[in-house]
């Protein structure tokens, strides 16, 4: 009897405690359900209404950041500047900024240079980070990339300052130069010896300010609004009539030559104007009886055939390090031979804008010794047009993205002009 009491009490008491384990299971999942985790912080809709939207159509890079400084939202703009990794705001400056405004609510804002990522090339990624309260418990960070708009300006910047010092060379030389004349008004001799020289800076100045025109125009306006098929023989016979004076002075033979009856689609002023600038420089840079040719052909290429002009000199030539810089504006190979020949260091800077705005491309060959060959690939008339409204912007490209082509091939049946 003893027994059975015993053995009834026992399942009494086994029976009570797995009525409250059980009760204590049930309450505990149930405060596991409310908790919130890594995973609901992302999934649930915690931004308040309309944010969400908002925050897509942003062009800046977005991120939202909760009271434990985690991402519970972020844009894929965030991610690719590397301002967010496994789930956390990777900058610590704009990490502090976050806390100090979730702190007292005020408005920050805040320009870095931030490392570039997956370049070993040590280059900085500029920012602006503006950091604002979002709700009770939320902070928004919004970050503009500013690096091409400073790289914009800095260009800007360099161009006036190049501007300002190539016009005050030939301004300050006729000053002089005027000063000189007066004080030899009683030396026939002389006076004629600085009119001379005078004559010489006026030209210069004139060419300056005619190329920073040429070149303002070509990069503003469309060259398609006043287009029409343009032969580019009479293009090269331009050209060459241009420079015959310089090269009869030196003795240079200019040959052209081809295929014959080929056609671009172009502002013909634009044009004649890159390829004269071509031949110019061959001439001026090519040394007394020697030989500068222009060659043009047709060329099979993607969506459509080109036109090639190729301008081939037994000059100087180029160096590799010049090469990747000779279409930047005023950038001389050669300072000193250029003064002597009048040279702007605009030229190529045109010839380049001209072509990108014609939807082609310029390319060099140059050996130090052996000569240079530039050429102009441009879209034959028929598909010229839809190949020029797609050309990227040539401000926006690198300046020393300029491809090197081979050497030019010697074409059949020259026509020799002295």
């Amino acid at each position: 009897m003893d027994v059975n009491a015993a053995v009834a009490a026992a399942a009494a008491i086994a029976g009570v405690l797995t009525g409250v384990i059980a009760m204590l299971a049930f309450r505990w999942s149930e405060r596991d359900q409310k908790r919130p985790t890594r995973t609901s912080l992302h999934t649930d809709p915690v931004l308040p209404p309309g944010v969400d939207t908002v925050l897509s159509v942003l062009r800046s890079s977005a991120v939202v950041l909760d009271e434990a400084d985690t991402v519970v939202k972020a844009s894929s703009a965030a991610y690719a500047l590397g301002l967010v990794r496994g789930g956390k705001l990777a900058i610590e400056p704009m990490l502090g900024m976050a806390r100090d405004t979730r702190r007292d609510g005020e408005i920050r804002q805040v320009e870095l240079d931030l490392p570039r990522r997956g370049t070993g090339r040590g280059e900085a990624l500029a920012v602006s980070a503006r950091v604002a309260p979002l709700g009770s418990r939320l902070v928004l960070l919004l970050v503009e990339d500013l690096t091409e708009a400073r790289r914009i300006e800095a260009v800007r910047r360099d161009f006036v300052a190049n501007v300002s010092h190539e016009l005050k060379t030939p301004v300050g030389a006729l000053s002089l130069l005027s000063e000189a004349v007066m004080d030899a008004s009683d030396d026939p001799e002389a006076v004629q010896r600085f009119a001379g020289r005078m004559q010489i800076e006026a030209t210069r100045l004139t060419n300056l300010v005619q190329e920073l025109i040429d070149l303002s125009r070509v990069q503003n306006d469309d060259p398609l609004e006043d287009a029409e098929p343009v032969r580019v023989d009479e293009l090269v016979a331009e050209a060459i009539d241009r420079c015959r004076h310089q090269a009869g002075t030196k003795q240079i033979t200019m040959a052209a030559g081809g295929t014959a009856d080929l056609h671009v689609w172009g502002n013909r002023g634009q044009l004649a104007a890159a390829l004269g600038n071509l031949v110019e420089n061959a001439v001026n840079y090519s040394p007394a009886r020697t030989r500068v040719g222009i060659a043009a052909r047709r060329i099979n290429a993607t969506g459509g055939d080109m036109i090639e002009l190729a301008v081939t000199d037994q000059g100087i030539g180029i160096t590799d390090k010049d090469k990747e810089r000779i279409f930047e504006r005023f950038y001389r190979v050669d300072p000193a031979r250029s003064r002597a020949t009048g040279g702007t260091g605009l030229g190529l800077a045109i010839v380049k804008h001209v072509v990108a705005s014609h939807g082609g491309e310029v390319t060099v060959w140059s050996a130090e010794g052996q000569g240079s060959t530039f050429t102009l690939r441009l879209p034959e008339a028929g598909v010229a047009r839809d190949r020029a409204s797609q050309h990227p912007d040539p401000d926006l490209e690198d300046e020393a993205g300029i491809t090197e082509s081979s050497p030019y091939e010697p074409l059949p049946a020259p026509e020799v002009l002295p």
